[in-house]
């Protein structure tokens, strides 16, 4: 009898021990994308169950896109990682090999699920007329924007404003100088593009907030539709966020299967439909048709084309003394 009480014991216990040792992944992502994996995970965790897999924990891990990526160089032990640029996800090779130098052939589009677009936040009225982005250099008009240096958001943001000089005319000269003066209008420059929404809505700083046009909706949702206004400038670099399996860390953990079905489910078509539902514009050109009214018209710009390799981009710009720092001066 007592060895009967015991060896059920025994199994209540290893049936614990399963259920405490349920898979979890971790997904280390930038600021603004909360909303959306919010939404993401559980209709991922519902779709794993259903094709008969054991149920998934996804943990999240939000910060300033360029912080992020240093925290899962540094041993942070992330099995995906979904940032806003692939510099971003380039480091996690170049300074940890942590992932294959091809990464992101291993996806369609890239490794991008989805686009974006950079617009203009201002506030209710639009009392300084603030319609394109000549406009930002305004004297008085206070641009909150978050630091290039540690923002995948500040780094569009650096590129569309380079690419509005480029469209118009303009030689590599007139773009430093235009990109210079933009950012010498911001009264402080934020880690990421979280903490510039807060600088800008919260604590009433600036006249304008230039970020990606997924983060309006989410400051609509928090702070009330009333409170802003959007402007879509006329030229924007086309933001591409994207997102890779950490290989170290999954083979480590044994959670390569479940890593890489949790990524591939970001095309499918209920993945890209939550995507234009937290605004953010769809591969799917389907489902981007089926939202075209929440997606303006804006020109495009594709980075790659115009500046170069994202390796080549962020050595000119903006590692340390690059064209940023010279144009802003190392703060």
């Amino acid at each position: 009898m007592k060895r009967l009480f015991r060896s059920s014991l025994l199994a209540a216990g290893l049936a614990l021990a399963g259920a405490a040792q349920a898979t979890t992944l971790l997904n280390v992502s930038y600021d603004v994308m909360r909303d959306f994996y919010k939404e993401y995970n559980p209709a991922f965790q519902k779709h794993w169950q259903a094709e008969g897999n054991q149920p998934l924990q996804i943990q999240m891990s939000h910060g300033g896109s360029s912080k992020q990526a240093r925290a899962v160089i540094d041993g942070l032990q992330a099995d995906v990682i979904t940032m806003n640029m692939a510099t971003d996800i380039n480091a996690l090779h170049d300074q940890g090999n942590l992932i294959p130098e091809n990464w992101a052939e291993r996806l369609p589009d890239h490794s991008a699920p989805f686009t974006s677009a950079t617009v203009f936040i201002v506030r209710k009225g639009n009392p300084k007329q603030l319609k394109d982005w000549p406009d930002l250099l305004k004297d008085g008009v206070q641009v909150v924007v978050p630091n290039p240096k540690t923002s995948g958001n500040g780094r569009y943001t650096y590129l569309s404003a380079w690419s509005y000089v480029l469209k118009h005319g303009g030689d590599e000269k007139t773009a430093r100088d235009f990109v210079g003066k933009l950012f010498h209008q911001a009264p402080v420059l934020d880690t990421g593009g979280r903490a510039a929404t807060t600088t800008f809505m919260q604590n009433q700083i600036g006249d304008v907030l230039v970020t990606f046009e997924n983060e309006a909706e989410m400051i609509a949702r928090e702070f009330g539709r009333g409170e802003f206004e959007v402007v879509y400038p006329s030229v924007s670099a086309q933001a591409e966020p994207p997102v890779a399996v950490v290989d170290k860390v999954v083979d480590k953990k044994g959670t390569r299967k479940e890593a890489e079905a949790y990524l591939k489910y970001l095309w499918s078509d209920e993945g890209q439909r939550i995507a234009a539902g937290n605004y953010l514009r769809p591969r799917n050109p389907q489902i981007l048709a089926e939202f075209a009214d929440r997606f303006p018209k804006i020109e495009l710009v594709d980075v790659v084309q115009t500046f170069g390799p994202w390796p080549q981009i962020q050595k000119t710009h903006f590692n340390d003394g690059g064209l940023f720092d010279q144009i802003y001066g190392s703060h």
